[in-house]
């Protein structure tokens, strides 16, 4: 079924207008298919948001020289690594490779054409510590430059290699600090905005005021709100934030205890 043929009915369900298949799709069927459909989240440079709390890894990737060609930004969860990564993946034309995939056919194609650049995210989600330490290998004899980003620094990943530990912790490491208001704020506007959300200032104003001050609570919160708008058909209010988002401000209440 094409996303361009789907609409809704006067019920709500979902139906494909070529087929006149009309509320073949119940409630929870129509939630499934419009997060399926929901657009990846945007990794382009206009769209990342410069703050004080990753200025200085915003400063180091302007740079050229890394000490021994390599680099780590560490910082917690939604907090801008993965976008800066492939912002600076873009520039230099570098290939971006996920940590928790690296594999053989990967390491064999680094070594056959010798990249000039290469980006390594999501590195404490590693399942292959003995890859990323010939991927460390290749890189040196290749003279690549490697960009490499995790949650933890290299000190507090529970790494068993002793020389893939020892390698990682000799990498300059650059961290990216908690978000500030105006960053979490902005960030805040572009998940509603690349969800088409309506939500009102006063309801904005509550989320800024009541949410853990972090990015990746941000990121949860806008995906609980989006699930409840969609499950209960109307518009958000206070009550029905409060609603879906128990949960994360329980959490944030205990942590806080």
């Amino acid at each position: 079924m094409e996303p361009t043929r789907l609409g809704k009915d006067r019920n709500g369900y979902w139906m494909d207008k070529e087929a006149g298949n009309d509320g073949l799709l119940p409630k929870a069927s129509a939630l499934q298919l419009a997060l399926a459909l929901r657009p990846p989240a945007s990794v382009a440079e206009r769209h990342f948001v410069p703050a004080a709390s990753n200025a200085q890894a915003r400063h180091w990737l302007n740079q050229t020289g890394w000490p021994d060609r390599r680099l780590l930004i560490h910082g917690a969860d939604s907090c801008g690594k993965s976008h800066l990564l492939h912002i600076w993946a873009a520039r230099r034309q570098a290939r971006v490779l996920d940590a928790a995939r690296l594999d053989a056919s990967d390491l064999s194609e680094i070594a056959a054409n010798a990249p000039t650049a290469l980006v390594l995210d999501h590195l404490d989600r590693v399942t292959s510590e003995r890859a990323v330490l010939h991927l460390l290998n290749i890189t040196r004899e290749c003279r690549t430059t490697l960009l490499m980003a995790s949650r933890l620094s290299p000190v507090r990943m529970p790494i068993i290699l002793p020389d893939l530990a020892s390698r990682l912790r000799a990498v300059t490491l650059v961290p990216i600090m908690p978000p500030e208001d105006k960053l979490r704020f902005a960030l805040l506007l572009r998940l509603i905005a690349e969800r088409q959300m309506v939500i009102s200032k006063p309801i904005l104003d509550w989320l800024m005021c009541h949410l853990p001050r972090t990015g990746d609570a941000i990121v949860e919160a806008v995906d609980c709100l989006d699930r409840a708008t969609l499950a209960h058909k109307r518009p958000l209010t206070t009550a029905l934030a409060r609603e879906a988002l128990a949960a994360l401000l329980a959490c944030d209440d205990e942590s806080l205890s």
